[in-house]
């Protein structure tokens, strides 16, 4: 029942992510549910207040509970904690707990310090989450760099459709927000994206099922290289039709 209360909380609000749990194989949900679910609470704990220090104190609940796991203590009651007990090792525990220390950016109004600091951030979000998803799922090691790098790309493409928001809650979330500055931004990023062809390959088939909430990321990058003012007019997207035919090709 946990593991369905972890998919419902992904089901409403990650629906992207929801999508490619349910097309991934069946087996890799075990995993994914829970990491996405913890990824759901841990994100929005900053949102849900006004109040910085209720916010940090959400967070660090959260981060309590990763250190019970790591330490391989009985860990707090949730529908979300005790799940991602059953999945993660007290090893992963301290990697996980960098994508909470991340998500205090998004409790206060200060800009990123610099561009490194912005990079840092989709890093440890994003490229962590997918990475630890896909380890979990029996990626090895020397694939790290490459899941980074499309993990990273995609949070920046979620970033980037989220930037409407965030400036209308106050934040500035750019570094340098001009028009060609983010289609530089979206640029790199497609550059660093992995051969997924040869990704794919190099890492068991259950951990495939890990990339998957990457299929929208270079349709969404390329459209911000060549229309980079979407992002502040919060247009970006692509068609269901194509959403849906990606999402085929990916799963």
């Amino acid at each position: 029942m946990s593991l369905q209360a972890c998919a419902d909380i992904v089901q409403k609000s990650d629906p992207v992510r929801f999508q490619a749990a349910m097309a991934a194989p069946v087996e890799s949900r075990r995993v994914l549910f829970p990491l996405y679910a913890f990824n759901v609470e841990v994100a929005r704990a900053p949102w849900v207040t006004e109040e910085p220090t209720i916010a940090e104190m959400r967070l660090q609940w959260w981060r309590d509970v990763l250190d019970e796991i790591k330490e391989q203590r009985p860990v707090r009651r949730h529908e979300v904690s005790s799940e991602l007990a059953n999945v993660l090792h007290s090893g992963l525990a301290d990697s996980l707990d960098r994508l909470v220390q991340a998500r205090r950016w998004d409790i206060y109004k200060d800009p990123f310090e610099d561009a490194d600091h912005f990079d840092e951030y989709l890093k440890m979000t994003g490229g962590l989450l997918m990475w630890m998803s896909a380890h979990l799922l029996g990626a090895r090691i020397n694939t790290t760099q490459q899941i980074f790098s499309l993990g990273r790309a995609t949070a920046l493409a979620r970033f980037l459709q989220a930037v409407p928001a965030l400036e209308s809650h106050g934040r500035i979330p750019l570094v340098d927000g001009r028009e060609t500055a983010i289609s530089e931004l979206a640029h790199n990023a497609l550059n660093d994206l992995p051969d997924m062809r040869k990704l794919r390959a190099a890492i068991p088939a259950a951990a495939r099922g890990a990339l998957i909430e990457g299929w929208q990321t270079e349709a969404l990058l390329r459209q911000v290289v060549h229309q980079p003012a979407r992002v502040a007019q919060g247009a970006m997207g692509i068609s269901e039709f194509k959403s849906r035919w990606l999402l085929f090709r990916w799963a």
